[in-house]
């Protein structure tokens, strides 16, 4: 299945496992846990790896395969190994490659879920970590010791939408000698490839702009070809496999990812213009409006803003209560990158469980609200996102 590497769109529709002897078009739904073999040499070969084919579903089948060669292709990685859902490529990627008391040094500017991986699940393991303030790269350096092992980042920044400069924590982490892991998520690998800014590894969730349509969970990582052995090894054994469902439906979803984000973008953009100008908004952060304290960044390393806007309702949690109870069309939801567009709370939702203030720290205010803006006409998701904000009373 490997060759030269086309344009993006072409890679994303034409990257395909080998046709069966029935010829069929599109790939077909490999819907079974184990494969056969034809005698005891062969069996014994296989699973000694003398051989590379399919083994047993937990390993690899052919979808998540096809599926793992485009992202691959998608992000300029070696290699690549799918998960049943992005939490699962974060955990498994980083105790993979984490031994007991190893550090990690991470942007603050974190996933919840993940921010909860390294306060109350990794000290069980004397696994530590250090945050360091995404405005801040000064300081990174100061920050790592002899037991860093892992540098790590998101960018866009969930749910501020804020930027790491990729490019700059590359090179640190090359000086020093670290694996730098970069949760590519928010931009997908259509408007940013983190490798060709120095990423060793780029994580995906998959159920997000990879899939868009709100259908399946799944994850991935791809990268350094030897990491990710050592990832694959580990989740080969422990068993996060992505279903060949799920992985069939990805693999179809990614033939429009670039048309999809294209829309994503250019609604999300005229989003954040209309709420820029509103009056009962503090403020509005996404990464290609020129007021974004990072825009020269964003259009740097991003080839467009991507499909999440960030604003701050005036009058605070109240005010930001009574935003969402008057959404009549837009989705309550704590998903993003759907087709239909989608408004979220951080606050109460995504990073309950952060303390006061750790969200302060991570840019979260009581009254900011997520949206993930889709693919209806933008006329009708502002027009909703308006009379919204018109109920409320400050």
């Amino acid at each position: 299945m490997k060759n030269k590497r086309k344009e993006f769109e072409t890679d994303a529709i034409r990257t395909q496992i080998d046709r069966s002897q029935f010829l069929e078009h599109s790939s077909p739904v490999y819907l079974t846990s184990s494969f056969v073999f034809e005698d005891a040499e062969d069996m014994r070969a296989s699973f000694a790896e003398e051989k590379d084919r399919n083994i047993y579903s937990r390993y690899a089948n052919p979808n998540s395969t096809e599926f793992i060669e485009k992202v691959c292709r998608m992000e300029g990685a070696e290699a690549g190994c799918a998960f049943a859902s992005g939490m699962a490529a974060v955990f498994s990627t980083f105790a993979a490659l984490l031994d007991s008391g190893d550090h990690v040094l991470s942007a603050r500017n974190i996933f919840g879920s993940t921010h909860t991986l390294f306060t109350q699940f990794f000290p069980r393991w004397q696994i530590t970590h250090t945050y360091f303030k995404i405005d801040e790269l000064d300081e990174v350096e100061s920050l790592i010791t002899s037991k860093t092992r892992i540098l790590y980042a998101e960018s866009p920044t969930n749910p501020g939408v804020d930027l790491v400069d990729l490019e700059r924590l590359g090179k640190i982490a090359k000086k020093h000698g670290l694996i730098f892991v970069v949760d590519n998520c928010f931009a997908s690998p259509y408007l940013q490839q983190p490798i060709s800014l120095g990423a060793d590894l780029v994580i995906h969730s998959g159920t997000k702009l990879m899939d868009g349509q709100g259908r399946v969970l799944a994850g991935i990582t791809v990268g350094r070809a030897d990491l990710v052995d050592r990832i694959y090894r580990f989740s080969r054994v422990t068993g996060p496999a992505l279903s060949p469902f799920n992985a069939w439906i990805l693999s179809k979803s990614l033939e429009t990812l670039a048309l999809r984000v294209e829309r994503h973008c250019s609604n999300a953009l005229a989003v954040a213009h209309f709420l820029e100008g509103h009056k009962k908004v503090n403020w509005v952060k996404y990464p290609f409006l020129a007021s974004h304290p990072q825009f020269d960044l964003a259009k740097k390393q991003m080839k467009a803003g991507g499909c999440v806007v960030a604003f701050e309702v005036k009058g605070g949690l109240d005010a930001g209560r009574s935003f969402f109870d008057g959404i009549k069309m837009l989705s309550l939801s704590a998903n993003l990158g759907d087709s239909r567009s989608i408004v979220t709370h951080p606050a109460s939702t995504t990073h309950s469980k952060l303390t006061e203030e750790e969200r302060q720290e991570s840019g979260i205010s009581p009254g900011m609200v997520r949206i993930s803006v889709g693919l209806e006409h933008v006329d009708d998701i502002i027009a909703d996102i308006a009379q919204s904000l018109d109920r409320i009373t400050t």
